[in-house]
């Protein structure tokens, strides 16, 4: 299927139009269908491996979001199915649930067996809600039995305590539409609303359960679904709790966002790619957002072509597990061949009409493109860094964590590092650990970050506490301005002479320059030198600076000064930022001294009085 032609004119930025998302959604969907069952009831996609719930339970995963991605090209276009879509999965739901857990070639897993199946569910169930006239009102009373009934199970309570329980509320959202368990889905719908409605810390974030997991699932999941059911249902008590969370929350979110197209790799399930766009859509097709429609589409489009530019499909068509292509470090084992379609959630915004101003409006800059920007997030304890002459994003972590365990012994690199860009690593293990500040063994292990408690946040910082080891903590802070970080660590009670190494951004050949130079507690004529990170999801060959020392007392100081930048031809970033140090208070003043001059003064001791001890 060919690509339409670009429209510069109403799309200066990206070319793209509503023409184009239609033909990249069929595009995605007849490059599925030569991998359907016997019968249409499951899609087996070929992969490297299968995920941790097994092949059955995969290749409902890849019929189930590929299925959504049809209903929202279907209901986008009224009803209009020119490439049959909704016919084939037709087939597929008379064929799935028919037996579930039969070993047959089509049939579904059941919920009982496969917990994964309940993630399914919420997929199935909204394509069927959006496809509702065309599709499920059409289908014969014993498959619309069959499929109630194997949907019926979700509407308990989550078996995973995190964004979990919104599967069972979208589940309840289309039986509550289609008149059928009203009772039981409306008590399903509470239930999961109350769960979820403990892990909201303000200014538009959630937690992804008790963990202080905050990233992409904001939008793409506890954003998504109470948003869009509110939406869906016509509920107006909902949209108005819900609607205007999504509306403060895309006033940082657009901040994520590269000039490139790129959303900022941080956290988990990153192989959803352009699904970062569903909550931007969402924000226009609610009413709740912060963005004009033409910055709206210039951020999804850009999205969406970012991936397809750059290999997100093989030759087959099929989306890859990874980032640009196949890179395995990224994909978690709960995800499988068709994981990567949960990226059909990006294409929302075509429920909006083609007449609509986000479609015909011209596309407009994103933030990163109009001015440099220093955002603190305070309820997240993250600090976002743009630059308008390269829009490049970074992203300063003072108090993410991983969704899993604290007890695990190592760190998770969608987590734990301290800084994260939209054109840099993470790196990888065995790599050495970029944007990290470890303390070193004899033999030159390097201490894990771990559980980062935020420590506070400013106009131009943020502050976290973590603990490498029993009996010693280190307070972090990032302060920045322009493209200029100064990085401190305040390393209290380890024993004196403790090696410690700073790390900073981990490059690619063809990737923005990096520098990193002492500033107070390192040697007096350190130098960084270049480690080895190898192959991170921008690519191979990367290289991270380091900066090594040694503590001097119990309260040792160390502080550097880093820059990323994608400018031609930089000036050196030992000119951005002049730092005093007086006991254990920084002043900064940015600048070379004839041009900005503004001082920031940060005092990490008494930061580090305000986390108590044990926390």
């Amino acid at each position: 299927m060919p690509t339409p032609p670009e429209n510069r004119e109403l799309s200066p930025y990206t070319g793209w139009t509503r023409v184009h998302w239609e033909a990249a959604a069929d595009r995605l969907l007849l490059a599925v269908r030569p991998h359907a069952s016997p019968r249409g009831g499951l899609i087996d996609l070929p992969g490297p491996r299968p995920s941790w719930s097994g092949a059955r339970s995969d290749g409902l995963e890849g019929w189930a979001r590929t299925f959504l991605l049809a209903a929202l090209r279907v209901a986008g276009a009224q009803g209009e199915d020119p490439a049959g879509h909704l016919a084939r999965y037709a087939e597929g739901l008379a064929a799935g649930p028919g037996r579930p857990g039969a070993p047959d070639p089509d049939s579904w897993p059941r919920m009982a067996d496969t917990r994964q199946a309940i993630v399914e569910s919420a997929s199935i169930a909204l394509g069927l809600r959006l496809t509702r006239p065309w599709l499920w009102d059409r289908l014969d009373d014993r498959t619309r039995h069959r499929v109630v009934d194997w949907l019926r199970p979700a509407l308990g309570p989550s078996p995973v305590d995190n964004n979990w329980w919104l599967f069972g509320l979208t589940v309840a959202g289309f039986l509550q539409d289609a008149g059928i368990e009203t009772d039981h889905a409306a008590a399903t719908i509470d239930r999961s609303l109350a769960r979820v409605e403990e892990w909201y810390v303000g200014d538009g974030w959630y937690s992804d359960g008790d963990n202080r997991a905050f990233d992409h699932y904001n939008a793409w999941a506890l954003h998504f679904y109470p948003a869009l059911h509110a939406h869906l249902a016509g509920d107006r008590t909902l949209l108005d709790r819900y609607g205007p969370r999504l509306h403060r929350h895309l006033d940082d979110y657009v901040h994520l966002f590269d000039a490139s197209g790129a959303p900022l790799p941080y956290g988990r399930s990153l192989i959803y790619r352009f699904a970062a766009a569903a909550a931007p859509w969402l924000g226009t097709l609610t009413g709740h957002t912060p963005l004009t429609p033409g910055a709206t589409r210039r951020l999804a489009s850009g999205t969406l072509r970012y991936f397809l530019d750059r290999g997100a499909t093989d030759e087959r068509g099929l989306l890859t597990l990874g980032w640009h292509g196949p890179y395995p470090p990224l994909v978690q084992e709960y995800s499988g061949p068709g994981s990567p379609y949960w990226a059909s959630k990006g294409f929302l915004g075509l429920l909006l009409p083609a007449g609509h101003p986000a479609w015909t409006d011209p596309e407009e800059a994103l933030p990163a493109e109009r001015t440099d920007t220093v955002r603190p997030i305070a309820p997240t304890g993250l600090l976002v860094q743009t630059t308008a002459a390269d829009g490049l994003v970074r992203l300063h972590n003072h108090g993410s964590n991983h969704v899993h365990s604290a007890e695990e012994d190592e760190d998770d690199p969608g987590y734990a590092r301290h800084a994260y860009s939209t054109r840099t690593g993470p790196s990888a293990g065995p790599a050495p650990a970029d944007n990290h500040f470890a303390l070193l063994t004899e033999d030159g292990r390097a201490s894990t970050r771990g559980p980062a408690l935020p420590a506070g946040t400013g106009p131009d910082w943020a502050a976290s506490l973590h603990t490498p080891h029993p009996g010693v903590r280190v307070l972090s802070a990032t302060l920045a301005h322009g493209r200029a970080e100064v990085r401190a660590h305040l390393v209290l009670g380890a024993p004196e002479g403790t090696p410690v190494r700073q790390t900073g951004w981990a490059t690619t050949p063809d990737g923005p320059h990096a520098e990193l130079h002492p500033v107070h507690g390192y040697p007096e004529a350190a130098t960084a030198t270049e480690l080895p990170t190898g192959e991170t999801l921008q690519g191979p060959g990367s290289r991270t600076l380091a900066l090594e020392g040694g503590t001097h007392g119990p309260k040792s100081l160390f502080v550097a000064l880093a820059s990323l930048t994608a400018e031609p031809a930089p000036a050196p970033a030992a000119g951005l930022a002049h730092v005093r140090v007086t006991g254990h208070t920084l002043h900064v003043t940015w600048g070379n001294g004839s041009t900005d001059g503004s001082v920031t003064r940060l005092d990490l001791a008494a930061l580090a009085a305000l986390v108590p001890n044990g926390q």
